[in-house]
């Protein structure tokens, strides 16, 4: 064990935790309307505790033993009930409880992304219910596929922080899922605007000192790497706020406070897959990407096809993340300031191969999974709360209770 390494991965866990709670909470709480705050906060916080109980039960296991039935798709149930990890078992240099404790925040933090999609207009149980069914057998097996030894893995995927296992996932989970509930009641005739950017602001602040964590400390040490990971995510993040305000100052005439803190959200995204393998100016051509494209994506690419994705969880997440799979292959080559290519890959080309295959795979298993889910889920109780409820608010149709007293 590594003293050093450890204080880190202590320091990071506590980080990535604080991405969902505060951050991630008061970055969507801020954005719904006044009548649904309380909900907002609520699911994430829910989310956090009924992560922490499946990872612990059975989630760390199957994503990161080896021994699944399908050979590269999932792991096994050896460390259920994280069983064998103990006070003196080791994942390299720092304990597995610290190990297990990190991933443990990914876990969080992905199902949580996708409460934005659905925001003001999803029942709490059938919410509960989703979250445990999506994260058991979506996100754990494409963890495994990609981190816990698995087939991409294997075919020598880059993505060194979540770019296709948490963004990417999320982000076409929560289009499924703003699709398949429906329109919130009104829109988008009757205007939706965001109640309370300060919470926002804040919220996108704290994801984006947090958000170190994600990245350095999926080195899992306190080395050269994760140095050059937190200058990377320092760098794409200003890069992609930046890019945001511009484009949308040009098109509109003002920048605006929502644009700047949705872009740095995209910026971040974008890097995530790529911030142990590309130097400094990659990270300025990744961020400066993911800004001007998650802005055209959300801004517009949203008004044409007309579905709803309340908070821009697709538009920021999704579309952030595929920009960066695909371009971490670009930028990773050695003669752009990259650390070198995946295992099997030797140029550009096969890079970029696989990291589109990773992307495709994540696509078409995460859409096709969800719809299921989704599908059982409103057959048996029902996705929706009734236009009563939603007219009303989820803060007292739900929880009775209020986040603000008038």
């Amino acid at each position: 064990m590594n003293s050093g390494d450890t204080a880190w991965m202590l320091t990071a866990t506590a980080l990535v935790l604080f991405m969902t709670i505060p951050g991630l909470s008061l970055f969507y709480a801020g954005m719904v309307r006044s009548k649904n705050v309380l909900s907002v906060l609520m699911q994430c916080f829910a989310i956090t505790a009924l992560m922490t109980i499946i990872w612990t039960l059975y989630g760390y296991s199957l994503a990161f033993t080896d021994g699944g039935s399908i050979n590269g798709f999932i792991g096994s149930l050896d460390k259920a009930f994280l069983a064998g990890v103990t006070v003196d078992s080791l994942q390299g240099t720092i304990p597995e409880t610290v190990f297990m404790t990190f991933q443990m925040t990914f876990a969080i933090i992905t199902p949580a992304l996708i409460v934005g999609a659905f925001a003001e207009r999803m029942k709490f149980s059938a919410m509960l219910i989703f979250m445990a069914i999506w994260v058991s057998v979506v996100y754990l097996p494409i963890c495994h596929w990609v981190w816990g030894g698995g087939w991409l893995h294997q075919y020598g995927i880059l993505d060194f922080a979540g770019g296709t296992v948490v963004h990417i996932n999320a982000g076409v989970a929560g289009l499924v899922a703003a699709i398949m509930l429906g329109k919130r009641k009104g829109y988008p005739q009757t205007p939706m605007p965001p109640h309370n950017l300060t919470y926002t602001i804040i919220g996108a602040a704290m994801l984006w000192v947090g958000w170190f964590g994600f990245n350095a400390g999926s080195q899992l040490a306190a080395d050269n790497v994760a140095g050059m990971a937190m200058a990377v995510t320092q760098i794409a993040t200003a890069a992609a706020a930046l890019a945001w305000m511009f484009t949308e100052w040009a098109l509109h005439g003002k920048p605006s406070v929502l644009g700047i803190a949705s872009g740095a959200v995209a910026g971040l995204v974008a890097i995530t897959p790529a911030a142990g393998a590309v130097g400094p100016m990659g990270a300025l051509a990744i961020g400066a990407a993911a800004g001007v494209g998650c802005f055209y994506t959300a801004t517009r690419l949203k008004r044409i096809f007309g579905y709803d994705d309340s908070l821009d969880v697709f538009g920021v997440h999704a579309v952030g993340g595929i920009i960066g799979a695909i371009l971490t292959g670009v930028f990773a080559a050695t003669a752009l300031g990259g650390a070198g290519f995946g295992d099997g890959n030797s140029n550009i080309a096969e890079q970029v191969a696989a990291q589109f295959i990773g992307v495709i795979a994540t696509i078409i298993f995460t859409t096709f999974m969800t719809i299921i889910i989704l599908k059982v889920i409103d057959m048996i109780i029902g996705l929706r709360v009734d236009e009563e409820q939603e007219a009303e608010g989820l803060d007292i149709a739900e929880h009775e209770e209020r986040g603000y007293i008038l």
